[in-house]
């Protein structure tokens, strides 16, 4: 037992005391630099809006010429980012898609919805987080 703990510590010591000391280097030169250079890995404060009555649009495959519905047609999406751009962002900038592709037919029917929002937002919740599909009567 002793000698296993010996040979942990002990064994390869300088290549462990090499890389330990690498190590401290790279963090410290990240952290340092964080703050002049990097200005963009500091984190801005954040603030959060939301956007009511945004329409979710249905994705399904070129092939599938049935006329899906989804209800509810709008949701509502609460997202978070910089403080300063967030006020710029528009109703139109965010995406609210079900993605139907590869769905035949079936009865009740529940998908999650998808978020894409521009580069430095994020969305926080989205209300209600799925929607019923409803498939067009034969």
């Amino acid at each position: 037992m002793i000698a296993s703990l010996q040979d942990l510590i002990f064994k390869d010591f300088w290549l462990k005391l090499f890389s330990f000391v690498l190590a401290v280097l790279i963090w410290i030169t990240v952290f340092m630099t964080q703050g002049s250079s990097m200005g963009s890995l500091r984190l801005a404060p954040a603030d959060r809006r939301t956007f009511t009555g945004l329409p979710v649009m249905i994705m399904s495959s070129a092939e599938d010429v049935r006329s899906f519905r989804v209800h509810p047609k709008e949701v509502e999406v609460t997202v978070q980012g910089d403080s300063r751009t967030i006020k710029a962002l528009q109703a139109r900038d965010i995406r609210v898609l079900v993605d139907l592709t590869g769905i035949g037919a079936a009865h009740d029917l529940r998908k999650r919805i998808e978020v894409s929002t521009p580069a430095g937002f994020s969305h926080v919740k989205v209300e209600p987080d799925e929607v019923q599909v409803i498939f067009p009567a034969h």
